[in-house]
């Protein structure tokens, strides 16, 4: 079992940053990716960005932040964060840690946060 812990939501304007961090507990070494995912009201939760826990740490992100918003992972502390430059009121939503035990980074994930809200004013 991993529990992960979600910080960093608030509520800010357009334009502006926030940095989302995601701590990790439990049996952290078998995890092999760890992404975000964001439910706006009345939608679907959405895949934000991932990144592999090992190695070079490949990321991967949605077209919707590509450009705006930076993964990154400190595995020392277990943490994962998401740098969120640029936001616009579309970026509203409870922002969500995910982790997985294998398989694609891009696949299903195994353990989820209990999220965090951002909401971006105009």
């Amino acid at each position: 079992q991993v529990q992960l812990g979600e910080s960093g939501g608030g509520l800010v304007q357009a334009g502006c940053s926030l940095r989302l961090s995601c701590a990790a507990s439990g049996r952290t070494f078998s995890v092999s990716a760890m992404g975000w995912f964001r439910q706006a009201p009345g939608k679907e939760r959405e895949f934000v960005a991932a990144i592999s826990r090992w190695g070079s740490g490949n990321t991967y992100y949605a077209d919707s932040v590509k450009g705006r918003f930076t993964i990154s992972r400190d595995n020392s502390q277990n943490t994962l964060y998401l740098q969120m430059n640029s936001l616009k009121p579309e970026d509203t939503a409870v922002y969500y840690c995910a982790a997985k035990f294998g398989g694609a980074v891009l696949g299903n994930y195994d353990y989820w946060g209990q999220g965090t809200q951002v909401t971006v004013s105009s």
